[in-house]
């Protein structure tokens, strides 16, 4: 029996409450706080002031543990809009949202869908959204932004981790890397990668991210419309 059909033991009043929602929730504290790695079933029983065999009675394993988190986070993504574009358009911006308000969320998105009750709450929205689509594109459809977005907020995050790693913002990156770019690009071997770093418009990342997805959700959109 999966761990969200599971019943949890019953209450003993004698002893501290606990419940799966309070595990996941400060599991989910450690994991804002100190990444993915600070979690650990010792840990959320010291937070929680319980034994950590209690917590067995509620969790089996780290990785039901890992699921139950990704799945709360999932209540944070619930996508909203009248048409199959703005409800894509949605879905992608409150993934990434999500994961900007938990960092690790990043590192535990994409592989296997997830089935947790948030989860499947969102596609249930997602999917009724997409009727004009049809039912063979659908999923398709979804795959492609999903894609789309975690690649994103992966890079985001990455680039994140790489400036608290270095003391390096963007700003001090790009000049002590732009001297050797200088060079490179006086070579005249990378006409057009100069062109694009010395005239185009530099976007944010907010930007980045919408334009990238418009390119796609227009292309989706050439796509299905066609005959």
């Amino acid at each position: 029996m999966v761990v969200w059909e599971r019943p949890e033991p019953p209450s003993r009043p004698a002893l501290a409450p606990l419940s799966r929602e309070r595990i996941v929730r400060a599991a989910i504290e450690l994991a804002d706080a100190d990444g993915l790695d600070a979690v650990s079933l010792r840990k959320i029983a010291t937070a929680l002031d319980v034994g950590p065999m209690r917590l067995y009675g509620y969790i089996e394993s780290k990785e039901e543990l890992l699921d139950l988190m990704v799945d709360a986070a999932h209540a944070e993504i619930r996508p909203a809009g009248d048409d199959w574009r703005e409800v894509l358009a949605s879905l992608a911006h409150a993934m990434r949202h999500a994961v900007h308000r938990h960092e690790w969320l990043a590192d535990l998105l994409g592989g296997r869908p997830q089935l947790g009750p948030n989860a499947l709450a969102t596609a249930e929205s997602v999917m009724a959204a997409l009727g004009d689509i049809g039912v063979d594109s659908a999923m398709p459809v979804v795959s492609a932004v999903n894609a789309y977005t975690i690649g994103a907020v992966r890079r985001e995050i990455a680039e994140r981790r790489a400036e608290r790693a270095t003391g390096l913002d963007e700003k001090r990156w790009q000049a002590t890397l732009g001297p050797y770019l200088q060079r490179s690009f006086a070579t005249g071997k990378l006409p057009a990668l100069a062109t694009v770093v010395h005239d185009a418009v530099h976007l944010t990342a907010d930007e980045t991210f919408r334009m990238g997805l418009d390119f796609l959700l227009d292309g989706i959109g050439a796509r299905v419309s066609a005959p």
